[in-house]
């Protein structure tokens, strides 16, 4: 995708979290896209540095209470 936006550190961390998440326990991308109410797609192009979609707080919410985890195990201990 031609001028695709660069992502933020902050995104990047939560995207590669969840990602080392879902592989850790076996969960697939179509899996995350049903916990949190959305497409396999869309978590394609969540995982995709060509795309520009990431997850918001409500999906780190619904991931966190689907893996019983807190929030904040999702964000880096230190800002970025």
């Amino acid at each position: 995708m031609e001028g695709s936006k660069e992502i933020s550190l902050i995104d990047q961390y939560v995207i590669d979290f969840v990602r080392k998440l879902r592989d850790e326990k076996k969960v697939s991308q179509e899996e995350i896209g049903n916990i949190i109410g959305v497409s396999r797609t869309y978590i394609t192009n969540v995982e995709s540095t060509k795309h520009p979609a990431k997850y918001n707080l409500s999906h780190i919410n619904l991931l966190a209470d689907y893996f019983d985890l807190s929030p904040r195990d999702f964000l880096p201990e230190k800002s970025l």
